[in-house]
């Protein structure tokens, strides 16, 4: 094909995608007279980027903590990003569900090799410091990754196990709300007082959660595994990259977030409390809240002992 060629082949397409929006195509093609080449730092917006750490102490560490956390975060909306695209995808294929979860668990199986930046790129006398004005600020608070529990599972695995009997289908949001499993996190059971990190948490996410929540109810991953054909529900490696997600998730992630905060809170050089206040240890721990996201996908036994061993 000519270039002459290529070129009206490209203006006619260009004519048909502007006339479907009622626009003229001269006029864009005007514009492009007047554009700025881009550039890697524009595209990127490196300048934003670099400058969205602030921090609160004189302590170099802390600058370490921030920025780990803000990769956290964007590899949270990655992975949100892939969810979002398989949950909505009415009757997605199997080679489509396969790849999207791939890719979801490749982003976390990042997330759980990376604590040793934390765990081992900070000093514990400059953490212990520094920590005191994060003070009630806590991970426990990172609402992207409520969103991908919502978007991962049916809800009533993300309640505390303590209730499970108590809710189904038919329970509304806001009462399933206050039984999820991170409410014991921040809230006296017997009092049904809540605490500080909790109360501000919520004042700021509640209603989104809520909507989340309702809107994943029948599109999260695991419904839509179920909607596979039978036969591909079946296949070893779809099994095995669903289980890999779950564990990863659930337990290996939980653990490595675990085991690096334990190295600075219980290292004797502070109160050894979380700075959210949060029971931190039995919140952690996948022992106790029983955190599984596909548990059909378990043997009994296997449930029966998640989490310990760790």
């Amino acid at each position: 094909m000519s270039n002459s060629t290529n070129s009206e082949s490209i203006l006619e397409a260009l004519e048909q995608k502007f006339d479907a929006i009622n626009q003229k195509t001269e006029t864009h093609l005007e514009g492009l007279l007047w554009s700025k080449p881009i550039t890697y730092w524009d595209y990127i917006q490196t300048d934003v980027l670099l400058n969205l750490q602030t921090q609160r102490t004189v302590l170099p560490d802390e600058m370490v903590f921030i920025m780990y956390h803000q990769v956290n975060e964007l590899l949270f909306k990655m992975i949100l990003w892939e969810i979002n695209q398989l949950c909505h995808t009415e009757k997605p294929q199997t080679e489509f569900f396969t790849e999207k979860l791939r890719r979801i668990s490749r982003y976390f199986d990042m997330l759980t090799t990376s604590f040793d930046i934390m765990g081992d790129g900070m000093e514990v006398e400059q953490y212990m410091k520094f920590r005191n004005t994060l003070t009630p600020a806590s991970g426990f608070q990172s609402a992207q990754y409520r969103l991908i529990e919502f978007s991962s599972t049916d809800l009533i695995n993300l309640i505390d196990y303590r209730f499970r009997a108590s809710i189904d289908r038919d329970t509304p949001y806001s009462h399933a709300f206050e039984h999820l499993y991170w409410q014991a996190a921040g809230k006296d059971y017997e009092t049904g007082e809540k605490s500080f990190l909790i109360l501000e948490f919520e004042r700021k996410y509640r209603e989104e959660f809520l909507r989340y929540m309702e809107e994943y109810n029948t599109i999260n991953i695991w419904q839509k595994f179920k909607q596979l054909p039978d036969e591909d529900q079946k296949k070893t490696e779809l099994i095995k990259a669903m289980r890999h997600y779950d564990h990863t998730v659930n337990i290996t992630w939980v653990m490595g977030h675990l085991n690096a905060a334990r190295k600075y809170i219980d290292s004797g050089k502070g109160s050894g409390e979380a700075t959210g206040g949060s029971d931190w240890k039995k919140y952690m721990h996948p022992k106790y809240q029983r955190r599984i996201f596909f548990p059909e996908l378990w043997s009994d036994e296997e449930l029966k002992i998640w989490g310990e061993g760790y």
